[in-house]
């Protein structure tokens, strides 16, 4: 049969729900990988669509026995690819290595070989050829979990309801990327990002040390677009990497001034990071960052500035690399 085409309803960044508030809603871990709405036709296939709307089923040879999986029935669920490194934990960089060949066979069953992916099932939005958008959360859970898929590169985890506080510290205990909270009788919204589902991400914080500054364009010309920040690793100054929001106007501008009396022609970061345009300044200035994760290299991934620490020389501050990335 023909499937409609249905895009994912997305989830509205957010806090925990009032505690009084916390019974009427589900609880699910937030994955840190490529979305994808799955479509079995009921013959055998699987097509996989990114939030974009384009197919992506060829990145993921090794996701093609799922088609089979509920026999003549036709489905379409909602999910997430991940890639899951050595503790069982999504890693987005893993899965970059995946993304981008759908129309690379070769490639793509020679990276599944080397980095298989797995497939998180959250939700299903068609069944036996009936719409479920208008069901209530509970009840399209209940019935994704009564189909029973978990297979080798697929599975359907459990969704908690109620004790959001538990769920989150549990995420954050974990370094898991955080939390997504779903109201019971909330319906599937397609492409809508909705009230109803929220996330919360899980974000830590660290001293860094200032290296450098790109040149911001536009409304930013004139001040800093971006500072480079390091960490320490012995004696030498790692590159971290760069951190371009989390300021308001007036604090670019005072930041510049005080770039400005620090400039240096040397790169105070080993090795050199690779940052055409970049003006080097001397490693005196402490700042404390947000992000996410990090990247295998120790990269920050999604940094964002919260604020100068003056109090703090670079010698002074927390600002290491973790033993595991020196």
């Amino acid at each position: 049969m023909t499937l409609p085409l249905i895009a994912p309803m997305l989830a509205t960044p957010g806090t925990l729900p009032p505690a009084a508030q916390d019974a009427r809603w589900a609880y699910e871990t937030k994955q840190d990988g490529q979305r994808a709405v799955v479509y079995l036709a009921g013959d055998g296939g699987v097509v996989l669509r990114a939030r974009s709307g384009e197919e992506i089923t060829g990145a993921y040879p090794e996701l093609r026995p799922l088609g089979a999986a509920l026999g003549g029935t036709p489905a379409i669920l909602d999910g997430e690819v991940l890639a899951l490194d050595e503790r069982g934990r999504a890693d987005f960089q893993l899965l970059q290595s995946r993304m981008g060949l759908a129309h690379a066979p070769a490639r793509a069953a020679r990276r599944a070989a080397r980095v298989p992916v797995h497939l998180v099932l959250f939700d299903v939005l068609h069944l036996a050829g009936a719409s479920l958008l208008r069901r209530p959360y509970t009840e399209r859970r209940a019935r994704l979990l009564e189909l029973g898929l978990e297979g080798p590169f697929w599975s359907t985890p459990g969704a908690l309801v109620g004790h959001g506080e538990e769920a989150l510290r549990a995420t954050r205990e974990h370094g898991l990327e955080g939390l997504v909270c779903k109201r019971l009788d909330s319906v599937y919204e397609p492409g809508v990002r909705s009230r109803a589902w929220i996330k919360i991400r899980n974000m830590r914080g660290e001293d860094v040390v200032v290296g450098g500054w790109l040149p911001g364009k536009g409304r930013l010309t004139g001040l800093p677009g971006a500072v480079l920040v390091g960490q320490r690793a012995g004696d030498t100054l790692r590159y971290v990497g760069s951190v371009g929001t989390g300021w308001s106007e007036a604090e670019r501008t005072e930041l510049a001034a005080l770039l400005g009396e620090l400039a240096t022609d040397v790169c105070p970061f080993r090795p050199a990071p690779a940052a055409p345009g970049a003006h080097w300044v001397l490693p005196r200035l402490v700042g404390e960052v947000r992000y996410s994760t990090r990247t295998r290299a120790g990269l920050l991934r999604q940094p964002s500035w919260l604020r100068l620490r003056p109090d703090l020389t670079p010698e002074e501050s927390s600002a290491d690399l973790p033993d595991d990335m020196v």
